[in-house]
C-alpha cells in the first residue's frame, strides 16, 4: 500500500476531507494548495498532526518530493470560480496535471486523477456510464473546465501507456457538505445560504433539470476504496449518488429543512448547463463494494448546520 501521498488541492472542500481520511488511514500526507479557492481553515484539524505537512504551491509550477503516490484534486470546481479565469483553469488542468504526472513518474509511484461528471457534458445517455464519451461544447463557456478535465484524463492514460505508470481516475458527480464556500456558486451551497439569509432562492431554467447529490463522506469513502484497489483497476470510475432529484425539488427541500420564508424565483438557464446528470455506479459496486449511504435530507441537515455556524461567525446570522 502506498503510504506517502502528495495531495494537490488539499485546502479545498473535497481535498481537506480526503486529507483527513488519508491521515486517519495511516498515510503520511503532504498537502499542496495555492489558496485560490481553498482555505487554510479547512486544514485546521490537521496542522498539528505529525502525519500531515503543508506546502503552499501552485501546481502549474513543478514540485519535487519523495512519495509513493500523487493525488490531483487541484482545480476550481464551481462555474463562477473556473470561469473567472478560464485560461488559468485550462493551465491548471494541463500544465498542473502534467507536472504532477512527472512527479509520480520520477517517484515511480501511483497517480490518482480527480476528474468529473462534467466530462459527459449535456448527456444524451442517461444515466451516464463510464464508456459514454459525452456531449461537450468545446468552445462554450464551460469548456475550460469540461475540456480541461478531459485532457487531464488523456494525459493520465498516455502516461500509463507510454511510461507504464500506475494510474487511477475517478469521475466525481455533484458533491456537497461542510466546508463548501459561502460564495461557492454551486446549487446546494447557493440554496442553503439564500434560505438561511431569507433571500429569494434562484432556480435557473424551469427547475426540472436533474442532479444527483452525494454527501462528502460517502464520496471520500469511494475515492479511498478506488485508491486502495488493485492496480489493474484504473478507472475512469463514476463515484456519485445515483438517486436523482430535480433542482426544483432540491430548492423545496432546503426551504423545508431550514424553515425559511424564502421564495423561489426563476432565471434563464445558463449556456450549456446540463439537463440531466446521474451516475451509473455499477463499476463502483462491482469493484469497490461501494455505494452511498447518506440520504439527501440527512446530508443537507448536516450541511445546513455548518453554514449556520459560518454565517453566525461572519455576523450575518440567520435572517430567515
Amino acid at each position: 500500500m502506498s503510504k506517502r501521498v502528495v495531495l494537490a488541492g488539499a485546502a479545498g472542500f473535497l481535498g481537506s476531507h480526503l486529507a483527513e481520511r488519508l491521515v486517519q488511514g495511516g498515510y503520511t500526507v503532504t498537502g499542496l494548495d495555492n489558496f485560490h479557492t481553498g482555505h487554510a481553515a479547512n486544514l485546521a484539524g490537521l496542522m498539528d498532526n505529525k502525519s500531515f505537512s503543508f506546502v503552499e504551491h501552485d501546481i502549474r509550477l513543478p514540485f519535487s518530493a519523495n512519495c509513493d503516490a500523487v493525488m490531483n484534486f487541484a482545480c476550481p470546481a464551481s462555474p463562477p470560480a473556473y470561469q473567472a479565469n478560464a485560461i488559468g483553469t485550462l493551465k491548471i488542468n494541463f500544465h498542473g496535471t502534467l507536472n504532477l504526472l512527472g512527479l509520480a513518474k520520477a517517484a515511480r509511484g501511483t497517480f490518482f486523477q480527480a476528474s468529473t461528471s462534467e466530462i459527459y457534458g449535456d448527456p444524451e445517455l442517461h444515466p451516464q456510464t463510464e464508456n459514454y464519451r459525452g456531449a461537450v461544447n468545446p468552445i462554450g463557456p464551460r469548456a475550460c473546465y469540461d475540456e480541461g478535465k478531459r485532457v487531464a484524463e488523456a494525459l493520465t492514460f498516455e502516461y500509463r501507456r507510454q511510461h507504464k505508470l500506475d494510474v487511477k481516475v475517478v469521475r466525481i458527480f455533484n458533491t456537497y457538505g461542510p466546508r463548501m464556500r459561502v460564495d461557492d456558486g454551486r446549487v446546494v451551497s447557493n440554496f442553503i445560504v439564500q434560505a438561511l439569509l431569507g433571500e429569494n432562492i434562484t432556480v435557473y431554467g424551469d427547475g426540472r433539470q436533474t442532479r444527483s447529490f452525494c454527501y462528502v463522506d460517502d464520496l471520500v469513502e469511494g475515492i479511498v476504496r478506488l485508491f486502495q484497489s488493485d492496480p489493474l483497476i484504473t478507472g475512469p470510475m463514476n463515484i456519485g449518488n445515483p438517486v436523482e432529484f430535480t433542482i426544483g425539488e432540491l430548492a423545496e427541500l432546503v426551504i423545508a429543512i431550514t424553515g425559511s420564508t424564502s421564495k423561489i424565483i426563476r432565471r434563464p438557464l445558463p449556456e450549456d448547463d446540463p439537463r440531466q446528470r446521474c451516475p451509473d455506479i455499477s463499476l463502483a459496486r462491482q469493484h469497490l463494494d461501494w455505494e452511498p449511504k447518506i440520504a439527501l435530507a440527512e446530508g443537507l441537515l448536516k450541511t445546513i448546520r455548518y453554514f449556520e455556524e459560518v454565517l453566525r461567525r461572519s455576523g450575518k446570522g440567520q435572517a430567515a
